[in-house]
């Protein structure tokens, strides 16, 4: 009778057992399918998790859904408050950030000032590529558990205008797992940072596979929900290389978006049924640089001296490089022809200065003889043709057009892991090379200072053809404490003007940004081309 029962017993619990899980999985099944899934692809990789690993636009875009910085921008890609609350200058050349109070880290662990001073901290040292935005910086101190003063050598009118960009790490979680510095991404290092996150931000990381696949999952205990409501729930990345089966993937309903379209395809997207384009003037410029420092240049038939030196030379690679045919057939007019580093929408950008040298192969060959190079030289040009739109065809058409006055490029075009880790590995191996630049604080001083002071580990960082002007460095520092904004724009222009004249790059355009959806997707498109999830929204 007692095994019996037992046995009765028994059925009835497995009968509930069953019952329960059968319920447990409808409820999932439940969840499941009212859960948003966003699925977007890309033809490079963020290649980092690590928001210090580059000063590349797709990086940090990608890793500030996970991270987030003191200031954030606005859909209007205006600063607003982001981990701390208000800011104010207490002195000259003191800002003062009050931080925002209850905010955790995916982990749990409460943010305070002490993350704050250990990032910056972190951002400026070795390994770090986002010391540009803190150039400034002498000091981050903490005043309490929620207050910081930064204190700046002079006064930085626009410090906070910089800010966007340095995400907040988590000074135990870096400590616990021995990543107290950025992994040089240049050399090829890397740390738990590379392949795992906690940030403060409205998505956690859940899966990691580099060159493949991301997943991010919605933070439930996000600061900004209340306020701000996510409206998908996990998000898929996938990076897809070749254009054709990206686009693909968008029409067959495989993606909801693809972040880089190509020129050539826009059209017949925007003709399909169930598609958007989406498109909006980009605030980055596409050049290409010399290496002026060198006495002899790395890749180049030239030896015992470097060209690149004689501002004939640099002259000559300007008037040889008609940029109109590239912006009218390579980027399908998806381009704005530019003379400067910098372009519409930049703080500063002076227009009456934006005017090209008329493009002259004769005259280009006279400055190449009168150099000393009548049969001209070969040079190698390095490009990446996974970053830019339509990249490796832009420095093919550039290899083309000097050509025509003797110049012989040898072009490597490389993903974009490869080709940064090449060009701004410490001493910059590059002799002739492209290179995008959006001024992140949406200031032109930014790229004056990245691209044209003279490199002295903090400034001038991206400055791989080694520049250097004293009358540049000079007003760049005048520009740096300027309060008055009519003078300021003077010292600007001034500066932008010493680049043309000495033909110290070769500007080519500025892109227009263009993405793609499915017509039940909502996104905020931005000049800075920085993709925010936050604001994504699915019908």
């Amino acid at each position: 009778m007692l095994s019996a029962a037992w046995d009765e017993d028994m059925a009835e619990r497995s009968k509930g057992a069953i019952l329960f899980a059968s319920l447990a999985l409808a409820v999932l099944l439940s969840v499941t399918a009212n859960a948003k899934t966003f699925r977007w692809a890309n033809d490079g990789d963020s290649n980092s998790m690590d928001p210090y690993a580059r000063q590349e636009t797709f990086l940090l875009s990608f890793d500030q859904n996970v991270y987030e910085p003191l200031v954030r921008r606005s859909r209007a890609m205006k600063p607003e408050p982001g981990l701390a609350t208000e800011w104010s200058r207490s002195e000259p050349a003191v800002w003062r950030f009050k931080l925002r109070q209850g905010v955790k880290f995916h982990d749990g662990t409460p943010f305070t000032a002490d993350d704050v001073v250990f990032s910056y901290d972190r951002a400026v040292h070795p390994g770090s590529n986002v010391q540009t935005a803190l150039a400034t910086v002498k000091e981050v101190r903490k005043i309490d558990d929620y207050t910081v003063d930064i204190v700046t050598d002079g006064p930085d009118p626009i410090l906070p205008f910089a800010l966007p960009t340095v995400a907040i790490m988590s000074k135990k979680w870096c400590e616990e797992h021995n990543a107290t510095r950025a992994a040089d991404i240049t050399k090829g290092e890397e740390s738990y940072a590379t392949r795992n996150a906690n940030g403060t931000g409205p998505f956690m990381l859940k899966d990691r596979q580099p060159d493949v696949k991301t997943v991010l999952v919605k933070n439930p205990n996000w600061w900004g929900l209340k306020d701000e409501p996510i409206d998908i729930d996990d998000v898929v990345f996938n990076r897809i290389e070749n254009a054709a089966t990206r686009v693909s993937a968008l029409l067959s309903g495989e993606l909801d978006m693809i972040y880089t379209v190509p020129p050539q395809d826009t059209d017949r997207i925007a003709n399909t049924a169930g598609m958007k384009i989406w498109k909006t003037p980009e605030l980055r410029t596409i050049f290409l640089g010399m290496d002026q420092s060198r006495d002899e240049l790395l890749d180049s038939s030239v030896k015992g001296k470097n060209p690149f030196k004689d501002k004939r030379v640099r002259q000559a690679f300007n008037q040889a490089i008609d940029e109109d045919p590239i912006a009218a057939k390579v980027m399908r007019g998806f381009a704005h022809p530019t003379a400067l580093i910098v372009g519409p929408g930049v703080n500063g950008y002076p227009a009456d200065l934006d005017k090209r040298l008329p493009y002259d192969v004769n005259g280009a060959k006279k400055l190449l003889a009168d150099a000393g190079y009548p049969d001209g030289f070969e040079v190698g040009l390095d490009c990446p043709n996974d970053r830019y739109v339509n990249d490796e065809a832009v420095c093919q058409a550039s290899v083309a057009m000097l050509a025509r006055i003797g110049i012989k490029a040898k072009l490597l075009a490389q993903t974009r892991a490869k080709y940064f880790a090449k060009i701004n590995a410490p001493g910059y191996n590059t002799s002739f090379y492209m290179l995008g630049w959006t001024p992140d604080t949406y200031d032109a001083l930014n790229a004056i200072k990245a691209l044209a002071v003279t490199r002295d580990g903090k400034n001038g960082v991206f400055n791989n053809g080694g520049y250097s002007n004293p009358q540049v460095d000079d007003l760049s520092k005048a520009i740096q404490v300027e309060l008055d904004t009519g003078k300021r724009n003077e010292q600007i222009a001034q500066a932008l003007k010493i680049l043309k004249d000495d033909f110290a790059y070769i500007p080519l355009h500025q892109q227009v940004v263009v993405w793609a959806t499915r017509d039940n997707v909502d996104v905020a498109q931005t000049g800075d081309n920085f993709f925010q999830l936050r604001f994504v929204k699915m019908k």
